[in-house]
């Protein structure tokens, strides 16, 4: 009776609410299922983040600087409250509910904006705003809320999706188990493969349609491809372990732990930590990864698990040392979580101002056939899907025979290598910038309208940045998701992956703040009124905000390099190394805290 198929899984159970098995559920079968769901959800929401900037600007007249604010607001809005629905997802209503409910949203937020994109009378009047002499009326009134309304709709939905779906996934595979854990190392490889198969037919197709036969058109199939995402992951539920709610609130948990730390502040530490308190390990039986081992690092912490007549049993002013670890262990994901802002403050000019850039250029792919500017991603994605299978296949095992480390390099590793891909291809667009604007000059084309008028320089000449961006992107976002995963305490898996999503949304926040501080800065120094200010790309200064943001990631990189040095593993992941890496984490387990 000890074969695969009687294993039980602790903590998980079916969608009846049995416990779960190994042969009957979880395991990449079904992975395929939320695979495939996160692939249509990133089919519906590629287009609408590289297009609405063109959406904002050509139809409804925002000016292009506020229209790219917008889109950052919104796509900063969506990841921001990507936190709030992981507290849902882990403390009350459970990560598959949560991906169910959110799917829903997201689908009425689309159904919202293909009805206002296809009646006229939720529009302004016709205008063509890139005429210097024209004066377009802006978005307002009754219109305005409908469409602000629509995109932060979908910014609650997306929100749910992509803090409960990439933890429901993992959570099919167990990280006690070696080989599950490879194979959850796979599944997160796959994450990203699922992200950019759906986003090739999104930046293609939908993107296409969206420019050719209408918004309306191009917002119905992201409509469609939403409710088919929808429909994929219910008809996985019959396979799927769904981990079960606590009822308590793991965050509230780590408060705690401040809270008692700064009440106890005037306590001594004992010299020996055994003497912190921990519950008894046979009053949790079968729970042993509930207990991690005292390290000797934030030491300050430790006080709020010191033990005395004044603490009593308040668990405001006594934790246990498991506890504390916990969060001792978030606090120390917190500056990889810092670094990580500026990857998609680097990634928000190439959704806004390098698409427009796009639309001053010579788009032609053939004489009947032209390429729309926002397809331009195209490139670096259609490169990451042959790159994907081939990094997990070969790259990865070759390095692991090096390494003896089963990701093949480490976590941290991995997310700085795309760190400083994302400084290389900020400067890269600053050069293509420069390229761009002396053919405009040598052409005496510096007024010329965009799209009626492109410049004699192939829109090709962008996909060198968004290539180099593109490998950035597979190594920094899927090794920040799998460190964050693995490091984060079980209880808030789903919150753990918010570490990205929060930075991310802090990225695109921060850049609606840099533009308008840039254009402030610049303002008296220039004719348009600042580097990124007017309609007219072609008069601005986009290079120079380019090579600033170059240099920004080159320095956010070298403090990265001081973080992760410095960064301790957590124990119980350590688990799932091999026994080479594991020493190599004892090893630093003995050097000085932080």
């Amino acid at each position: 009776m000890d074969t695969e198929k009687d294993v039980l899984i602790e903590g998980k159970v079916d969608w009846k609410g049995r416990t779960a098995t190994k042969n009957k559920h979880g395991g990449m079968r079904a992975a395929f299922a939320i695979l495939a769901t996160f692939a249509f959800e990133n089919m519906a929401n590629f287009a609408l983040a590289v297009n609405l900037v063109t959406y904002f600007n050509s139809v409804m007249h925002y000016d292009i600087a506020d229209a790219a604010n917008h889109l950052t607001n919104f796509m900063g809005t969506g990841y921001i409250l990507s936190i709030l629905m992981a507290v849902f997802a882990d403390a009350y209503i459970g990560r598959f509910r949560t991906v169910l409910i959110a799917a829903f949203v997201e689908f009425l937020g689309l159904a919202l904006l293909t009805l206002q994109a296809h009646y006229p009378k939720f529009q302004p009047p016709l205008c063509n705003i890139f005429l210097p002499t024209s004066n377009c009326e802006k978005l307002s009134g009754g219109n305005a809320v409908m469409l602000f309304s629509a995109i932060y709709l979908l910014a609650v939905g997306a929100a749910g999706v992509k803090a409960a779906l990439p933890s429901h996934g993992a959570d099919q595979f167990e990280e006690k188990d070696p080989k599950e854990a490879t194979t959850m190392s796979t599944f997160f490889n796959w994450l990203l493969l699922a992200v950019v198969l759906g986003g090739s037919v999104s930046l293609t197709c939908f993107v296409w349609v969206q420019d050719n036969k209408g918004f309306d058109y191009g917002f119905g199939l992201s409509m469609i491809a939403m409710f088919v995402g929808g429909i994929i992951l219910i008809c996985g539920l019959p396979w799927y372990r769904i981990y079960v709610v606590q009822g308590s609130s793991a965050i509230t948990e780590i408060i705690q732990v401040y809270v008692a730390a700064i009440r106890n502040s005037n306590l001594q530490l004992p010299e020996d930590p055994s003497e912190l308190y921990e519950v008894p390990m046979d009053k949790e039986a079968g729970l042993h990864e509930e207990f991690l081992p005292h390290r000797d690092v934030y030491r300050w912490l430790d006080k709020a698990a010191i033990r005395s007549d004044n603490t009593g049993s308040s668990p405001w002013k006594l934790c246990r040392v498991t506890q504390v670890e916990n969060a001792k262990i978030l606090l120390a994901m917190v500056p990889v979580f810092l670094c990580s802002i500026i990857m998609t403050l680097c990634l928000a000019q190439l959704q806004t101002f390098s698409v427009q850039q796009g639309v001053t250029m010579d788009i032609k792919l053939t004489k009947s056939f032209n390429m729309p500017p926002a397809s331009l991603p195209i490139i670096p994605v259609a490169f990451l899907v042959v790159l994907i299978p081939i990094y997990d296949k070969i790259i990865v095992p070759l390095l692991r025979k090096f390494t003896g480390i089963p990701t093949g390099i480490t976590y941290l590793q991995r997310v700085g290598v795309g760190l400083i891909l994302s400084s290389v291809s900020m400067a890269i667009a600053g050069i293509m910038e420069v390229k761009r604007k002396d053919v405009a000059k040598d052409h005496n084309m510096l007024d010329a309208i965009p799209v009626l008028q492109p410049l004699p320089i192939s829109v090709f000449w962008l996909s060198f940045q968004y290539f180099v961006f593109g490998i950035a992107d597979m190594f920094t976002y899927v090794g920040l998701l799998e460190f964050f995963y693995s490091q984060a305490p079980k209880s808030i898996k789903s919150i753990s992956s918010c570490f990205l999503w929060s930075s991310m949304a802090i990225g695109y926040f921060v850049s609606s703040i840099m533009v308008k501080i840039v254009n402030h800065a610049t303002k008296a120094g220039t004719k348009s009124g600042g580097w990124l200010a007017g309609n007219n790309i072609n008069r601005n200064h986009l290079e120079l905000f380019y090579w600033l943001l170059a240099i920004l990631s080159l320095i956010n990189f070298i403090v990265y390099l001081f973080v992760a040095m410095r960064y301790k593993y957590r124990p119980q992941s350590l688990d799932s190394e091999d026994e080479h890496y594991r020493e190599v984490h004892q090893l630093r387990t003995l050097k000085p805290s932080m």
